[in-house]
């Protein structure tokens, strides 16, 4: 319903404003045409997540059998432009498994599947998933990231202080807030700034302006994940 009502605001603001009727013809077919390219775009878009969707849930029951009843949704796909994927350098999808029964209640473990992408993911035959790595991580693993990441970005080194906030408050663009109050403010600092931390065998993690990025060893690849991404996943695994 969003993207139809999407649709007509955007015929009617393409619509030349005309009063007499020989220009009322033109205005209704640029309109029609205007319609033909806003449907194909929503239409490549919803086909792109139906096939990342597809493609994790393959890689899900490929690669960890011990999952047998859970929901697979992609976390952070609305507001991306099918045109503009190709920049896309991480995808994440929200997993949540759940007792089988009629009209089941997503109550189980939370976990996010990561989907970091390499040059040549997209191209004119579509995705190639073979240029992607994949992370399944559970929310112990994101909480410990998470404290690398603050402590990084941060003048608070206390891993326990951290834990803490992290815990009880939310993580916001500008740090960690606790009942709205900014309890750990992350630093304020230039866009060509990077601040690392060596987190694991696997990668490193950056603080950047308002940005988390990832260099991930195996391929040297520093993958960027937007704030307002970490947010969301940081919600859905502790949002109360």
């Amino acid at each position: 319903m969003k993207k139809f009502t999407l649709v007509i605001i955007t015929i009617m603001l393409l619509m030349p404003k005309q009063s007499d009727a020989q220009n009322t013809g033109a205005a209704v077919a640029a309109a029609g045409a205007a319609a033909l390219v806003i449907g194909a775009a929503i239409m490549a878009h919803d086909n792109m997540e139906e096939r990342a969707e597809l493609t994790a849930t393959q890689w899900i029951i490929a690669n960890h059998p011990e999952l047998k009843s859970f929901s697979l949704k992609t976390l952070d796909f609305d507001g991306k432009k099918a045109k503009d994927m190709s920049s896309v350098s991480v995808i994440t999808f929200k997993i949540q498994e759940f007792n089988p029964s009629d009209n089941p209640v997503l109550d189980g473990k939370k976990q996010v599947l990561f989907c970091f992408t390499s040059n040549g993911w997209i191209n004119d035959q579509g995705i190639d998933f073979s240029r992607v790595q994949w992370f399944l991580i559970d929310s112990d693993e994101w909480m410990n990231m998470m404290v690398a990441y603050s402590k990084v970005s941060s003048s608070e080194k206390n891993e326990t202080v951290i834990r803490e906030k992290l815990t009880n408050g939310t993580l916001v663009n500008k740090g960690i807030k606790v009942k709205g109050k900014t309890e750990i403010p992350f630093f304020k600092i230039e866009g060509d700034m990077y601040l690392v931390t060596d987190y694991s065998d696997e990668m490193k993690l950056i603080y950047n302006e308002k940005s988390l990025c990832f260099f991930l060893k195996k391929t040297g690849n520093l993958v960027q994940m937007g704030r307002d991404d970490v947010i969301k996943t940081h919600e859905f695994y502790f949002a109360k």
